[in-house]
């Protein structure tokens, strides 16, 4: 399938800032130039396609701002670079502040929960509304097999660099109401064609801090004190009950968190909840974040 199939579904043009150490990181920035925006942060295995309908929903009336980590989705893919919690972190804030915005309306899936409450810790600015999708910024000790596996020394690399087995069986596992369309698989694909591709997939994979001396635990804990800064902000969560990974145990936590926060479970959805909720999912968000006050 050639690339034509899939990008009449991601109708952007990505833009480029250089991140402080050195790598060309790629990002959306739709809608009106304002200094109030939407920042919408992803995990792994998935780069800004998986906001797409997000952008389109809100880039009328809202600056949009999504960018593709270092080694996901368009941007540059170096065999070395800081791979962790703590990298990540700098280069999204790095990416805000050269954006120009001092008022940022949250949006984070996956591993983005940690990278974007990590971002909102640090950012000078102003944090105001907060979407959380099937997601975590805190320390569980829950892992599934799968993932641990993906995680194992030697073998880990092999499945995961070799075989791309973890980028292309979540174009399967990470939906359950529906499955995702041919058209949908490439595009999600499409920035792991090869070993060196997925070079990030699996650093992603490697740097979750299930062990007690990991160096990502310490950024992490720091991560999870600062959860309650935003105990007042507005917040809608917006869950995949069917998530293999982040299952209800999360959501449990984010409840325990932020109990007064809007919710909206979707039982038969899956992690990919944007996906799997048939467009309701992504008029939630846009309800909730079409206007900047």
């Amino acid at each position: 399938m050639s690339r034509a199939d899939w990008r009449d579904l991601y109708p952007f043009v990505p833009k480029s800032h250089t991140t402080p150490n050195g790598a060309r990181m790629s990002y959306l920035d739709e809608g009106p130039r304002s200094r109030s925006a939407v920042l919408c942060v992803h995990g792994n295995p998935t780069w800004s396609f998986y906001y797409r309908d997000v952008v389109l929903a809100l880039r009328n009336g809202r600056r949009v701002i999504v960018p593709d980590h270092v080694g996901m989705g368009t941007s540059d893919k170096p065999q070395q670079y800081p791979y962790t919690l703590e990298g990540r972190i700098t280069d999204v804030l790095s990416l805000v502040e050269a954006c120009g915005t001092d008022e940022i309306d949250l949006v984070v899936h996956d591993w983005g929960g940690a990278i974007g409450f990590g971002f909102a810790d640090r950012f000078k600015g102003r944090i105001r509304r907060i979407v959380i999708l099937n997601t975590a910024a805190f320390f569980l000790a829950r892992i599934p097999t799968r993932i641990a596996l993906c995680r194992a020394p030697v073998v880990g690399p092999w499945l995961v660099r070799g075989l791309n087995g973890f980028a292309w069986p979540a174009t399967f596992m990470c939906t359950h109401s529906r499955s995702l369309t041919a058209r949908e698989k490439t595009g999600y694909l499409f920035p792991h064609a090869n070993w060196r591709d997925r070079v990030a997939v699996d650093a992603f994979v490697r740097d979750i801090p299930m062990e007690a001396d990991h160096p990502t635990r310490p950024v992490l804990k720091r991560v999870e004190e600062s959860l309650g800064k935003w105990r007042t902000n507005p917040k809608l969560i917006l869950w995949g009950g069917r998530d293999f990974c982040f299952n209800d145990r999360f959501l449990q936590r984010w409840h325990e968190l932020y109990p007064d926060a809007a919710l909206r479970r979707y039982p038969n959805a899956g992690h990919y909840v944007l996906e799997d909720t048939g467009g309701e999912a992504v008029n939630a968000i846009s309800q909730f974040l079409k206007k900047e006050g």
